[in-house]
C-alpha cells in the first residue's frame, strides 16, 4: 500500500490499536494527523517515532464527540503542512 502524499487521521492514536494504525500508516507513506483524549505522552510517543522514521505527523488533544473540536482537527488535518 503507497499512501505517499495522502494524509491519514487517526483518532485515538495515542495508544493500543490507534497508535499502531498510526505507526503503519506513516510507513505506508502518509502523513499521520493524531487526535488523542487523553494519552498525550503516546501521542506525542507516536509522532516522534514517525518522524524518526521520517514520515510528518503531529498530534491534537481533543473531544471528538464535540462537532467543533472534530471539525478543528480536520481543518489542521487538511493544512498542507500536516
Amino acid at each position: 500500500m503507497d499512501l505517499t502524499g495522502k494524509t491519514a487521521i487517526v483518532t485515538g492514536g495515542g495508544r493500543d490499536i490507534g497508535r499502531a494504525c498510526a505507526i503503519r500508516l506513516a510507513k505506508a507513506g502518509a502523513n499521520v494527523a493524531i487526535n488523542y483524549y487523553k494519552s498525550g505522552d503516546g501521542a506525542q510517543s507516536a509522532v516522534r517515532e514517525i518522524e524518526e522514521m521520517g514520515g510528518r505527523a503531529f498530534a491534537i488533544q481533543g473531544d471528538m464527540t464535540d462537532p467543533e473540536q472534530v471539525k478543528a482537527f480536520v481543518a489542521a488535518a487538511a493544512e498542507p503542512t500536516a
